[in-house]
């Protein structure tokens, strides 16, 4: 289903053409998304949808659950995160897999100077850990307009991942990621000449090893292990006090399951775990029919946003 869901040509004719929208996320850095309003906005409720490791704000899962999204009432915000969805030259930084500043802030001006008055978080991958810690982080006293937060495959404790990215059976996976992280840091450097330095992109051949030498030492922490350990939503999650719907698959290939069936997630009221056999890394992908593309854990999420969230 990883692959399937990867390689499988997608078209989304029902998704409205989206308006780009700029956050000045702090003093250095700036993120858009693309978004989709619904006539008289803040009588709806909004979703901010976070993408993976090397997505964007055009990935096909993005697409799919806006689309899905869109079609039930909801306003839909695609958000790329630093750097992500050719936006090199809008940040002086990097950006890390637990860094939830950006999308606070998203969801502060949101609330604060768009007068939106429900807005719910969903990620995917990468940014199903971002959405989980933030609500770790949140704790017990959210936003008042943060209703719901969801997330599919995600990486929450990213040690793990790094471990199972590095086996046999993900060359294919490590590579395609490394690949393209190294473009970006090139791309990077042209846009900020002498911020970074390239004499070790060469050799980096894992995303631990890209880690240790980069993002690691930009952004403070000891080691790439050091990093793995404090940006992992696991660290947060017991605090989640917002209902939350967590799904992932006993047979992801680089996400393992075990940390899902620790207390800290199984025993918190809040959250909703459907772990399932099947469905790979942002897959879970099943029969089709005439109204139904298949695309099973995008119908899951904007159901139980729908539930959680309420009406405005």
């Amino acid at each position: 289903m990883t692959i399937y869901s990867w390689g499988n040509p997608r078209y989304f004719p029902r998704l409205p053409a989206s308006t780009p929208r700029f956050f000045d996320v702090d003093a250095e850095s700036r993120v858009v998304a693309e978004c989709h309003w619904q006539p008289r906005a803040r009588e709806h409720l909004t979703l901010v949808v976070l993408h993976g490791l090397n997505g964007s704000s055009d990935a096909h899962y993005m697409k799919g659950l806006a689309t899905k999204a869109f079609a039930r009432g909801f306003n839909v915000v695609r958000l790329n995160q630093r750097n992500c969805g050719g936006t090199e030259h809008l940040s002086v930084g990097l950006f890390h897999s637990g860094l939830t500043a950006d999308v606070a802030h998203v969801v502060h001006e949101l609330s604060e100077v768009d007068g939106l008055t429900a807005i719910a978080v969903a990620g995917y991958s990468l940014g199903g850990n971002v959405a989980l810690k933030l609500a770790g982080e949140y704790g017990t006293h959210p936003p008042r307009t943060l209703r719901a937060i969801a997330a599919v495959s995600p990486i929450i404790e990213i040690a793990d991942c790094i471990r199972a990215l590095e086996g046999r059976g993900n060359l294919l996976y490590q590579w395609n990621f490394v690949r393209d992280i190294k473009r970006r840091l090139r791309r990077k450097a042209r846009l900020r000449p002498g911020l970074f330095d390239l004499a070790r992109l060469d050799a980096v051949r894992t995303i631990r090893e890209f880690d240790d030498a980069y993002t690691a030492p930009y952004f403070g922490f000891r080691s790439a292990e050091d990093y793995y350990r404090r940006a992992s939503a696991m660290r947060v999650i017991d605090r989640v006090s917002l209902p939350t719907l967590v799904i992932t698959a006993e047979d992801d290939p680089f996400v393992p399951s075990r940390p899902f069936r620790d207390a800290a997630i199984t025993g918190n009221p809040h959250i909703d775990l459907r772990l399932c056999e099947h469905g790979g890394h942002c897959g879970f992908v099943g029969p089709s029919s005439a109204d139904n593309d298949g695309y099973w854990a995008e119908n899951q999420v904007v159901d139980f946003v729908t539930a959680a969230a309420g009406a405005p």
